[in-house]
């Protein structure tokens, strides 16, 4: 399993465009083979941070996730909303167990 996870930052001015771009993301990448989750989340205390958590089944899914049509409409959305700051990490699991 692979596993996605950071912050956005972006102009708080921007956050309900934002919102509506992450919403279509999300529920077209929820669609994708091997998406085992995929959200993004708007912070409580600071509106102009995102939060992004990502499950993948493989690293093979994930190269095709970074290469479908939504994933470009998406970047040229988040392009327009002026990032400030994007602090994301990929990590790796060799499995899950619950807590």
């Amino acid at each position: 399993m692979v596993i996605i996870a950071g912050t956005i930052r972006l102009d708080p001015s921007n956050r309900e465009a934002a919102i509506e771009a992450t919403v279509e993301m999300m529920d077209a990448t929820a669609k994708e083979e091997g998406c085992v989750s995929y959200d993004f989340s708007a912070d409580f205390r600071d509106p102009g941070l995102f939060h992004l958590f990502e499950e993948w089944e493989s690293e093979e899914h994930l190269k095709a996730h970074f290469v479908v049509p939504h994933m470009e409409v998406f970047q040229k959305k988040l392009a327009v909303l002026g990032p400030v700051e994007r602090n994301i990490s990929r990590y790796d699991a060799s499995g899950k167990q619950p807590l």
